[in-house]
């Protein structure tokens, strides 16, 4: 399910705008939705605010049964007053205040018997990651000893696939501070079954005498390890590039932690707690990702860059859409190294009108444009502080004093200094 247009009537302080998510005319992919879409805009614009009305529309949307693919009896409602136009991999849905129309045909809404289906078919997701998704209590499930979970909790840590969900809790995952614990252990739960599997067969071996023997220890860890595959090493393949950054990477051997994380030229394993905030965000928004099945549907990520130094920030869409292949990614960032990971018709620009109200437009820069240029175009920003544009005026001065004047050392003199100014500023 990608959303391809969305039309605010009235929604907190939005006021009659409009967003366009498709392909432009002449694009490859014209009229289809956009993989990934960047909304941006100064604060207060409503950034946010898009996100939530998404996220809380299509929630209301999604326990909407039909009937014969005709007709609908529940009452719905979105979560504002306005249009929103969404496409999954076979329909295309239109759905306005009390109207539904699926593929140009409208849904009635009446009382009758017949075939039931969900007007959001089964199996798509919208994940929601808030930009306040790093809490303690979300960090404390990752900073816990896999043996000791089991062992602490009352009821038994089951696969998501395997867990009694109603329609909407398969639907909607949302990541902040409100933590759903029963949530993060089953995502968790092949790491922490394959813990608990790991400690009983060390324990067996010790018991049996194998730790004083290493060749038959080796052997038998050899063998247990063929039959039992760590589930951590497809994750750390999409993760570990990232933390080669910060020079560190997942320890696929350490079992005191569910994802381990190791200095990369000591070893010493750092517990989850004592990562950086912008690693822990990382981890806690690309788990998710990585273990849910999120074809076809929507991710919704509030400011990503959050706490992480630009040279994380530039490819960090890459990464997030190796683990996602199929979902459309939905942005919301203050970041222009965020920003240049997208083309500029999938940039959104939140700004204020003359009468103050906000107006949205679509991206300038190409994508990969140098983050200053990113800033000007797209952002508006005037990026030079006071002490800057000081100094840029003083080097047009001189670039001007310098091609008047006509003594030669005096001439020598202002270009010394104007290139002097030039080499420290970059102008």
């Amino acid at each position: 399910m990608k959303i391809k247009k969305l039309h605010i009537d009235s929604y907190r302080h939005l006021q009659n705008v409009d967003f366009d998510f498709t392909y432009p005319e002449g694009h490859e992919k014209a009229g289809k939705p956009l993989e990934k879409i960047c909304i941006i805009g100064q604060s207060a614009t409503g950034k946010t605010s898009v996100l939530e009305l998404i996220k809380n529309s299509m929630s209301n949307l999604n326990p909407v049964e039909v009937i014969n693919e005709e007709s609908f009896h529940m009452s719905f409602e979105l979560s504002f007053d306005g249009q929103i136009e969404c496409q999954d991999l076979h329909n295309n849905l239109t759905i306005k205040k009390n109207t539904i129309i699926k593929n140009g045909k409208e849904i009635i809404n009446k009382n009758q018997g017949g075939s039931v289906g969900y007007l959001i078919p089964e199996g798509i997701r919208l994940l929601y990651l808030s930009s306040e998704l790093i809490s303690r209590e979300a960090v404390n499930i990752f900073n816990q000893n896999p043996v000791n979970i089991f062992a602490d909790l009352t009821s038994e840590v089951v696969p998501l696939a395997s867990q009694r969900r109603n329609r909407n809790e398969k639907f909607l995952y949302e990541f902040g501070q409100e933590v759903n614990t029963q949530l993060w252990f089953s995502l968790l739960y092949k790491i922490l079954d394959y813990r608990k599997r790991f400690t009983q067969m060390a324990s067996e071996l010790i018991n049996k005498g194998a730790i004083g023997d290493l060749s038959r220890l080796n052997k038998k860890y050899a063998e247990w390890s063929a039959n039992n595959e760590n589930p951590l090493v497809a994750f750390a393949s999409h993760f570990n590039p990232i933390l080669k950054k910060l020079n560190l990477e997942i320890d696929l051997v350490n079992t005191e932690y569910p994802i381990p994380v190791k200095m990369g030229n000591t070893d010493e394993v750092i517990p989850v707690a004592g990562l950086s905030t912008g690693t822990k965000g990382l981890l806690l928004s690309m788990f998710p990702l990585y273990e849910l099945d999120t074809t076809d549907s929507m991710i919704l990520m509030d400011e990503p860059e959050r706490s992480l130094f630009p040279d994380l920030q530039i490819d960090l869409m890459s990464h997030y859409q190796s683990l996602a292949p199929g979902a459309q990614f939905i942005v919301a960032t203050h970041s222009p190294f965020i920003a240049a990971a997208f083309e500029p018709e999938e940039r959104f620009i939140l700004y204020f009108d003359e009468d103050g109200k906000v107006a949205v437009h679509r991206g300038v820069s190409p994508i990969g444009d140098d983050p200053n240029d990113m800033l000007t175009n797209d952002f508006n920003v005037n990026y030079y502080n006071s002490f800057g544009k000081d100094a840029y005026e003083r080097y047009l001065k001189l670039k001007r004093d310098a091609t008047q004047e006509t003594e030669p050392s005096k001439k020598k003199e202002l270009m010394l200094e104007l290139v002097e100014l030039g080499d420290k500023y970059n102008f």
